[in-house]
């Protein structure tokens, strides 16, 4: 098989990512936009030694799982992959992807659980980080196209909230009256507290040279009352990192304030707060079950942001401990539990690789250990710390199956059985999907 082939197949599986999975007289071509059982014409765009990827030419017998995508960037847009699928063929997708995983990383037998999916799959994120950029006099705003650095401007994003969509909008054309500022502006950073309907704006420049900052923020916020916080962020950096250390308060306070199960939480803008807050409740909820509290335990919460999953497991524990290296987010961890009166809980600034080493080095005994890592998983030191402090039950949530299922082989080979993983979908349209596993320590033989 050669590049600029054309051949005949049908889809029998998907990629990691979503993409349609093609054999050939054995040779597995990956094909955007397939779904299984599709047959298809496709046109052969890249050849490697064990595999290759196709596009679509023709479809010649289509599933009753496909979609017309309601959104017209779909298919450039690198922000959504399965805008193609039915919701119902995401959640089967996800589940069989973490099943994967699990059987062929993890190498335990364990049947995955139907994945937890959302009631109205669009209009869900709390969060969007919109790049901006001026060529040739024109300014273009949106999200990359997919794997490129090239901006597909956007009108509307069907997964981000209806009032991120419209303060997106009214930024633009607010700063199309200041160029001096737009030649400056490489990111606008929008986050929205759905509960409160309150909204912080963070405008990520390279430099705060004009006093019109200040301007246009109070501009935004006359026309948006709901936005509470404007923040000048200062990124002078030429990589792609997206926010800076210095930032300058152009309005209202440095934080935004949301509600969750009786819980009110104030958010910076470098805390980490989950994007899709319909969802976030069904995650903590599910990892709070699986704890399976009865109140005497000590927790500990590595990995704790600003401190949601500590405050919901405290309610059902003796005493929890959160961990996390970001000093914003403890500041705000520490403020939220004073807020909502939790005198059982501490936090601490801290990695968690050598916070769990130090306690387990002091003989620390937790009941429980709740983990909430970022995509690359636990560093195997911090494994065989939590491992070292015998807890009774391990809670892992994760956003990485494959990083999930390497640690939980890790875990099982040292004395801890997996007894469920129950995937959650807090990214529909996109192939991501969050997990949280149980696991329970292992009886003496």
């Amino acid at each position: 098989m050669k590049k600029n082939d054309t051949v005949i197949g049908i889809c029998e599986n998907y990629t990691y990512e979503g993409m349609g999975v093609v054999r050939v007289d054995g040779f597995p071509l990956f094909v955007k936009g397939l779904l299984v059982k599709e047959k298809a014409l496709i046109k052969v765009v890249k050849v490697k030694k064990t595999y290759g990827y196709g596009r679509i030419q023709e479809l010649l017998d289509e599933s009753d799982q496909r979609c017309v995508p309601p959104c017209p960037l779909a298919k450039n847009c690198g922000g959504c992959q399965l805008q193609h699928m039915s919701y119902q063929e995401q959640l089967r997708f996800k589940q069989q992807k973490v099943q994967d995983v699990i059987d062929r990383i993890a190498k335990i037998e364990m049947a995955v659980y139907p994945v937890k999916g959302m009631e109205r799959p669009y209009f869900y994120r709390n969060k969007a980080q919109i790049p901006f950029r001026m060529i040739d006099g024109m300014l273009h705003s949106g999200f990359y196209r997919i794997n490129s650095n090239e901006i597909v401007d956007m009108e509307e994003c069907r997964i981000q909230s209806p009032l991120i969509n419209q303060i997106y909008q009214d930024i633009k054309k607010c700063f199309l009256r200041y160029p001096e500022l737009l030649a400056t502006l490489r990111h606008v950073l929008i986050k929205h507290a759905f509960n409160k309907e309150e909204i912080m704006v963070v405008l990520i420049s390279r430099n705060n040279d004009y006093p019109a900052w200040k301007i246009v923020a109070e501009q935004m916020a006359q026309q948006h009352p709901q936005i509470k916080s404007v923040i000048l962020n200062i990124n002078e950096r030429n990589d792609n990192v997206i926010l800076g250390e210095k930032e300058v308060l152009l309005y209202g306070r440095d934080y935004i304030i949301d509600t969750m199960a009786d819980y009110s939480f104030h958010i910076s803008s470098k805390s980490f707060y989950q994007v899709n807050p319909i969802q976030t409740k069904v995650l903590y909820e599910t990892a709070l079950d699986a704890c399976r509290l009865q109140g005497g335990e000590t927790v500990l919460d590595l990995y704790c942001g600003v401190g949601t999953i500590s405050m919901f497991l405290a309610r059902y524990a003796k005493k929890v401990i959160g961990i996390e290296i970001v000093e914003a987010a403890i500041i705000n961890a520490k403020a939220n539990a004073k807020r909502n009166g939790i005198t059982n809980i501490e936090f601490v600034c801290s990695d968690a690789a050598a916070y769990a080493k130090q306690i387990a080095g002091q003989g620390m005994r937790p009941d429980v250990v709740c983990v909430d890592p970022p995509r690359k998983g636990c560093a195997e030191s911090v494994l065989r710390d939590i491992v070292s402090m015998h807890p009774q039950r391990i809670v892992y949530v994760s956003c990485d199956p494959g990083t999930l299922a390497r640690d939980l082989h890790l875990l099982d080979e040292w004395g801890y059985r997996c007894e469920m993983v129950q995937p959650v979908d807090m990214f529909p349209q996109t192939y991501s999907v969050e997990c949280v596993a149980a696991l329970v320590k292992k009886e003496p033989m």
